[in-house]
């Protein structure tokens, strides 16, 4: 069977089940959602990941938003089989030994994708060694970069042990899986009896890579500085000698003469830095964006190379909630298996998907109640938000006027707030995000209610996408690549509020499957983007959206239906993993 799988697919983190922590957010639940839509598809994959023993983390939230975080205790062994093999990896001189632990994912007609964890905690290594692969994005610089020895040079043996021979294609979900190509330049040499890395080495291995990249931040860029690189990686007297080769002459050697991008940069970003996009960059036959935007924002980034541009989805039936999926079974049988069927949503009586939507709302507020509190009432008009903690996502726009948010509430009609998100341990901004949101909540109490849920998970995740009444996204614009989470809220009739930015500017239809916020996704020309943002929101919420949700309750589902009609049947991972296959891994 190892045999006949011919894709391998890399993440530092796939989200598959809430009780599996090893993943943060978006990057980890689209490759969660990536394999399970292989798997519907019968695609011949098997993806590779770190088994995270401490999780991403555990968040504890204090009464004034302040972020506490705790390792995440799992039973490994309650989820995952271990396998027998073994593969090493040499970091700083030390051999480091590798196992993996699998998970299959089932797919719909019962075609299964494994997913193998890598696991370095062997009585083998030493006590330092074995923590490597314990907290995703955790240490520091030295820390994360031998973690992607083990997950791209360590995830290539270990597949070859697991007797995967066959592998054509090999998938870099963002960077931090670069380093796999050092490890298949090595086999081609050595194939040919070689010690030293050729061109046509280089051209074998790009036909073979490809790398998805997520994010226009450069925090999501991995960079190294080279004398830590030599420490890690050490000399490479099979492919080429870090400690002693120049920056050109490393260039030259993976590059070739002539390429027409030759230029330090196409490695090493400035100030002696070894860049894992560059690397993947340089190295694969087919580049991809994650939104028709991304992929113009990425271009105007990497200047130089060919970027395409594939926009992200998500598993239909996994993020579609109980009450839906019941709906979806009486009038579009077979939308399991052909998502793009749910574009007969229309045909779906009116009363009976706001009962579908009353029902998964209801399941939503009594969560929240009970949990936090709150004291959210379902007959009122319910704004979402969930998502990574982080300054550009501005979660706290919506308070950016909390007298002028109050003065809508009390004269338009109620409207109460739906919280939740995790910043990253270092993220001090994303950190301080909370706590203004906390801040708003304790202010507006009296007339706005807010609730903001701890420890956001995938389980969570469902629950929210699929119970607001209106998903709302306020990224600074271009810095939302994709997102996925309104995506999931379009396949539970949830319309969005969103700046155009990401996939809304794909999937925004004005008044017919949601409503922008701002003029449009580039706004050099706003001199206060935040006040200019933050009163069209007003502007959406005021004039629209609450006159429309209390006083026109049909046409409030007919944005509902055609948000299922036209987003649903679109933006999901089966259209998603069909464009990989047609564009990459069989090209």
């Amino acid at each position: 069977m190892n045999d006949q799988r011919t894709v391998a697919y890399f993440s530092m983190e796939i989200g598959l089940e809430t009780g599996i922590p090893t993943y943060s957010g978006g990057l980890g639940v689209l490759a969660g959602d990536t394999v399970r839509a292989a798997a519907d598809l019968k695609v011949p994959m098997v993806a590779v990941t770190l088994l995270h023993r401490k999780g991403y983390f555990y968040q504890r939230l204090d009464a004034g938003g302040g972020q506490r975080e705790e390792p995440v205790a799992w039973i490994v062994e309650d989820f995952l089989a271990e396998m027998p093999q073994r593969a090493s990896v040499t970091v700083e001189g030390r051999t480091i030994l590798l196992r993996s632990w699998k998970y299959e994912v089932k797919g719909i007609g019962g075609f299964q994708v494994p997913v193998y964890f890598l696991d370095a905690d062997l009585p083998e290594n030493s006590d330092w060694d074995r923590t490597l692969t314990d907290f995703l994005y955790g240490g520091d610089s030295h820390y994360r970069l031998c973690q992607e020895v083990i997950l791209g040079i360590g995830g290539v043996r270990m597949l070859r042990a697991l007797g995967y021979e066959n592998i054509e294609r090999f998938h870099m979900n963002e960077g931090h899986a670069s380093l796999l190509t050092l490890e298949l330049l090595d086999e081609e040499a050595r194939k040919a009896g070689r010690r030293s890395v050729i061109r046509d080495d280089i051209e074998a291995v790009r036909k073979k890579c490809i790398f998805t990249t997520h994010t226009p931040v450069s925090a999501g860029h991995d960079q190294f500085p080279l004398d830590l690189v030599r420490r890690v990686i050490g000399p490479r007297e099979d492919f080429f000698d870090l400690t002693d080769m120049t920056s050109q002459e490393l260039v030259r050697r993976v590059l070739g003469e002539g390429e027409e991008f030759f230029d330090l940069k196409t490695i090493l970003s400035r100030g002696g830095l070894l860049n894992m996009t560059y690397l993947a960059l340089n190295l694969s036959h087919y580049v991809n964006g994650v939104a028709k935007k991304h992929g113009e924002v990425s271009r105007l980034m990497f200047g130089g190379y060919v970027i395409e541009a594939i926009t992200n989805g998500v598993h239909a039936a996994t993020w579609t909630a109980r009450p839906f999926q019941e709906l979806y079974d009486s009038y579009i049988p077979g939308w399991r298996e052909d998502n793009f069927s749910l574009r007969y949503a229309l045909s779906i009586p009116r009363q009976e998907v706001w009962t579908a939507h009353f029902r998964a709302k209801k399941d939503l507020i009594l969560h929240i109640n009970r949990e936090t509190n709150a004291g959210l009432d379902v007959d009122v008009l319910t704004l979402g938000f969930a998502r990574r903690a982080a300054a550009y996502k501005r979660g706290d726009l919506l308070f950016h006027d909390v007298e002028r948010l109050r003065n809508i509430s009390a004269k338009a009609g109620l409207i109460q707030v739906v919280y939740a998100g995790k910043a990253h341990p270092q993220d001090q901004d994303g950190k301080e995000l909370i706590k203004k949101i906390f801040v708003a909540k304790e202010i507006l109490k009296q007339d706005v209610k807010v609730a903001y849920l701890e420890n956001y998970d995938l389980e969570l995740a469902k629950l929210i996408t699929s119970g607001v009444d209106i998903w709302l996204n306020t990224p600074l614009p271009p810095l939302e690549a994709s997102g996925t989470s309104g995506m999931k809220a379009a396949l539970n009739g949830v319309p969005s509020l969103s700046v155009l930015d990401g996939w809304w500017v794909e999937g925004h239809i004005e008044g017919v499957t949601g409503w922008s916020i701002g003029k449009n996704s580039r706004r050099a020309e706003v001199k206060d983007e935040q006040s200019d943002d933050a009163s069209s929101l007003y502007h959406k919420l005021e004039q629209v959206i609450i006159p429309l949700f209390y006083g026109e309750r049909d046409r409030f589902i007919d944005v509902m239906l055609h948000t299922i009609a036209l987003n649903g049947s679109f933006f999901n991972a089966h259209r998603m993993i069909q464009q990989y296959v047609v564009n990459a891994y069989f090209h």
